[in-house]
């Protein structure tokens, strides 16, 4: 064979092997590769699970957090809640509480006012009526006097002045007590030194008094508050307290005038007292209630063996209490 013969032959060769089928895989190389493909389409499902789940996680977990800030935020609110009820049931209580003392206040004022009437009829009749008496008495007798002889005139007539001056002094003492002219016409302060004056004239008292001008610039009625406030303490030692000295000062403080009324006599119990339902001590509800009134504020201390201190504070210019 020649070398053109042999090339054609590889030739031919090559053709047939390019026109020939692929041979077919083996049965085993198929189910490998099957196993393969199916791998790796459950890898793939797999994964999406898997970032499903993850979503899932997430959602789940801010679901959580925004329940557990529910949660706390509504025990915050439940928590409020009680104690906002509890302030409202201490507060309803405080309110039938002075409700009844109102109602006990003003039953205790009507039969404080009937007391006083009766009193003042009392003194009436037993000081201003009999002194009168006896000043027409010792008139008829200078009268008889004047007409025989002239002796023991002058002692007669001195005694007459002096009936008239006890009856002056009545009368002026049952003005003190009704309203005090003094503290229209001059002020907190005089009003309180006759006051003091005449206390001390009646009673074996040591009175200590100071007083600051600023007292008065208040307005005509907190000056009255004050009087009252000093009065119905001071009345309450010489029945009570048994003390000895008593002192009254009044001071200037921020915002206002500070009245304090102490004493070294015997204690009490305030808190008691203002607390009963059957409070029998009408002055001391009297003097909260007035100072109240003009948005003051009162506050009684009593110490076993040290006495009690009254103190009332009132501002210059805080809008009374409608």
């Amino acid at each position: 064979m020649n070398e053109n013969s042999h090339v054609a032959a590889l030739a031919s060769e090559r053709g047939r092997s390019r026109t020939s089928p692929r041979p077919k895989m083996k049965p085993r190389e198929t189910q490998l590769a099957q196993m393969h493909r199916a791998a790796k389409a459950s890898q793939r499902h797999t994964q999406a699970l898997h970032e499903v789940l993850n979503r899932r996680d997430a959602t789940l977990a801010s679901t959580k957090q925004r329940l557990l800030g529910e949660i706390t935020r509504r025990k915050t609110v439940a928590a409020e809640l009680a104690k906002s009820l509890k302030h409202y049931q201490t507060l309803l209580a405080q309110s039938r509480r002075m409700h009844e003392q109102m109602r006990s206040l003003a039953r205790q004022v009507l039969s404080a006012q009937e007391e006083e009437r009766r009193e003042i009829s009392r003194e009436l009749h037993d000081e201003i009526a009999q002194t009168l008496a006896g000043i027409s008495m010792q008139l008829a007798g200078l009268k008889e006097a004047a007409a025989l002889n002239t002796h023991g005139l002058n002692r007669k007539i001195a005694a007459t002045q002096r009936l008239v001056e006890r009856s002056v002094d009545t009368v002026h003492r049952f003005a003190r007590g009704l309203r005090p002219a003094l503290l229209d016409d001059l002020g907190l302060i005089p009003a309180l030194r006759s006051y003091l004056k005449a206390l001390k004239d009646r009673h074996e008292l040591r009175i200590h008094f100071t007083a600051t001008a600023d007292v008065e610039t208040l307005v005509g009625a907190k000056r009255l508050v004050f009087y009252r406030v000093a009065q119905e303490a001071l009345t309450n030692v010489i029945r009570h307290a048994e003390a000895k000295t008593i002192n009254l000062h009044v001071t200037k403080v921020p915002g206002g005038i500070q009245m304090e009324v102490t004493d070294d006599g015997k204690s009490f119990q305030p808190d008691r007292i203002f607390a009963s339902k059957k409070n029998k001590r009408i002055g001391l509800l009297g003097m909260r209630e007035r100072v109240e009134m003009v948005g003051g504020r009162l506050v009684i201390e009593s110490v076993p063996g040290k006495g009690t201190t009254v103190r009332a504070e009132i501002p210059f210019n805080r809008k009374a209490r409608e």
